[in-house]
């Protein structure tokens, strides 16, 4: 029978994802300055406030009153009148040194037996539903925010933009699991108080149908037929968003794990990704199991696939690894009798040490990360540059999105003979 499914995405500027992206940008600083650095860092934003928290084990020394700034100023949080300002906000830093207790079970004498940052599962997840492997309607809610970001940057369009917001889209599926049209789009953006609650909600939703839908369109040409007069608008639909942001709303690091990954579908299983370094396999495994997933769908083995590992905390081996193709295998074969394969494959090992290697997850790649999904990314090398406190510069040449690579399809084609 044909059904509905929603997920929903968050803007750069939401309280969680300003969180999000502090805590990443304290990632990168320190693994700029020392790759071998151990990093567990939650960071709080409210009303003119921002507080760092966590565990540190590096030789690197940052300013990370300044780097928080730098990430604040770069949403854009510049105004006194969003009562969060990149220059006048408080920022306390409670970071202090890592539990030794902790470091023992990952860091051991041979590299190779590295264990586990902590216990838990993690998985990943691809359909071939985009172009990009990931599930359609969060895909679409992500490039509503993405626009809706760069139209309040250019701040020729539309003028009255804030930087918090968030999209929701319902979409239909038919009978073969294919989506069949957009049902309903949800849009909530923070603005400037330009007039009556009345004038202002209604030039909003005619600004939001008439300049962001059809910039959506155009950079999404594939699914422009889904794009009708029949969608189910809801623009603000509680009233005016003047109050919003770190003042509106308390954020946090981790509260976004859904937006974060597959909007629903497939599964999570529960560790939130920002402030952490690569050693905590709630992020580096999720990205390896992404990794599986995704070539698994590109080299044709299946149209949809769940992969989850699992680990004990200072182990290296996996203590299990499922993979669950929901009926759409192209092989005669059980999912367990997949998931055994690909455990046997060396591309694909799913040891710590090795996943950090193999993805170069020990490089600053991750503020970029922190915001609009750290899935379905495009994977590109930049040159990033970092500042110490004593003013010592260092250009880091880095590939992002490693995960996303189709890098294994030849051999999962080999091993399971497909064409």
């Amino acid at each position: 029978m044909p059904y509905l499914f929603t997920s929903e995405s968050v803007s750069e500027g939401h309280p969680d994802k300003v969180a999000d992206q502090i805590s990443d940008a304290l990632i990168d600083n320190f693994l700029a300055f020392d790759a071998s650095s151990k990093v567990a860092c939650e960071t709080l934003v409210t009303t003119g406030q921002v507080v760092l928290a966590g565990e540190v084990k590096s030789k690197a020394y940052l300013d990370v009153q300044e780097i928080a700034r730098g990430v604040i100023r770069k949403i854009g949080y510049t105004k006194s009148e969003y009562m969060f300002e990149a220059n006048s906000c408080g920022i306390l830093s409670a970071i202090h040194e890592q539990s030794p207790d902790i470091n023992q079970g990952v860091d051991k004498k041979k590299k190779e037996e590295q264990g586990a940052g902590d216990q838990g599962m993690m998985f990943g997840y691809a359909t071939n539903e985009t172009a990009n492997y990931m599930p359609l309607a969060l895909d679409l809610a992500h490039y509503l925010l993405i626009e809706l970001a760069a139209i309040r940057r250019e701040n020729k369009e539309i003028k009255y933009l804030r930087p918090d917001a968030k999209s929701q889209v319902t979409l239909e599926y038919d009978d073969k699991n294919h989506p069949v049209r957009i049902v309903a789009i949800v849009v909530s953006t923070q603005h400037d108080d330009f007039g009556k609650e009345e004038t202002m909600l209604a030039k909003i939703k005619k600004d939001i149908i008439n300049i962001l839908i059809p910039r959506v369109v155009k950079k999404y040409p594939k699914y422009a037929h889904l794009f009708n007069n029949k969608i189910q608008y809801h623009i603000n639909p509680t009233g005016k968003f003047v109050i919003g942001g770190p003042h509106g709303d308390t954020g946090l690091t981790g509260r976004k794990i859904i937006v974060d990954t597959y909007g629903g579908k497939g599964a999570h299983g529960g560790g939130a990704f920002s402030g952490k370094d690569p050693s905590k396999v709630d992020r580096s495994a999720a990205y390896a199991t992404r990794h599986i997933a995704k070539n698994l769908v590109a080299a044709g083995l299946c149209d949809e696939v769940l992969v989850q590992v699992s680990y004990a905390i200072g182990v290296a081996q996996p203590t299990s690894i499922n993979v669950v193709t929901y009926g759409t295998a192209k092989v005669k074969l059980t999912d367990g009798e997949i998931a055994k394969k690909v455990m046997g494959m060396k591309c694909f090992d799913m040891r710590p040490y090795f996943i950090e290697q193999r993805l170069k997850l020990r490089n600053p790649i991750y503020s970029e990360t922190a915001a609009y999904g750290h899935m379905g990314r495009k994977n590109e090398v930049v040159v990033k540059t970092f500042i110490s406190p004593t003013g010592k510069s260092v250009k880091k040449k880095v590939e992002l999105f490693t995960w996303e690579k189709l890098d294994a399809v030849k051999d999962v084609k080999k091993l399971f003979g497909l064409k």
